[in-house]
């Protein structure tokens, strides 16, 4: 949340911190929803800073925003994208919203997109949670978190001695909350499931090239 609320950690600063020493939603003035990549050969983070809710639809333009800006020019020969994700959250693998959500990101980006969820309680075992969550959760410890330029700022200067970096941007968008996947969506689905665990393996290819 956004605000000037108590955080715990310690930091320098030049004079005594004066917060609410607890976090109600009716002392923030906002709030702040991230949304993580790692891209694991170039040890890189891309982080998005949403202020709407955490939804399908806000992890997919995350992911389409990075690809535009940022994957088809590291990666420019690709055809394809591989995604690990937990198996909750915006992205469960147990939501067909988020399986239509994807399957129009493939089709914007013309795209094949891979998903691999990790099965519950195995979440630890995803590079991302290890390689560069706790680094941007170290570089805010302690800091209030009074605007959500402070936040992006923060997770930018994020950096570590084996050449990890991080990109943070903010996107400025409402996202509808409650939103259900199309009647007709399960009959004509285009997700093609893997043999081997399809519940966690599957991959949206673009309907048209």
């Amino acid at each position: 949340m956004i605000g000037n609320l108590y955080r715990d950690g310690k930091l320098y600063t030049q004079g005594i911190l004066t917060v609410k020493d607890h976090d109600f939603p009716s002392y923030a003035e906002g709030k702040i929803v991230p949304h993580g990549l790692y891209d694991i050969y170039r040890n890189k983070g891309y982080i998005t800073l949403g202020t709407s809710g955490d939804t399908s639809e806000f992890a997919c333009e995350s992911v389409h925003n990075w690809w535009i800006t940022h994957g088809k020019i590291e990666y420019p020969n690709s055809t394809r994208l591989l995604i690990l994700c937990d198996g909750g959250g915006s992205n469960s693998s147990r939501y067909y919203l988020f399986k239509e959500d994807l399957q129009k990101l493939a089709d914007e980006l013309k795209i094949e997109i891979r998903i691999a969820h990790y099965p519950p309680y195995t979440s630890k075992y995803n590079p991302i949670e290890h390689r560069l969550f706790p680094h941007i959760t170290r570089s805010w410890k302690g800091v209030i978190f009074k605007t959500i330029d402070v936040v992006n700022n923060l997770i930018e200067q994020t950096t570590t001695s084996k050449g990890l970096t991080v990109v943070s941007t903010i996107l400025n968008k409402t996202f509808e909350t409650g939103r259900k996947y199309s009647i007709d969506f399960k009959e004509n689905m285009k997700i093609k499931f893997d043999d081997f665990l399809p519940t966690w393996n599957y991959v949206a290819v673009p309907t048209k090239l």
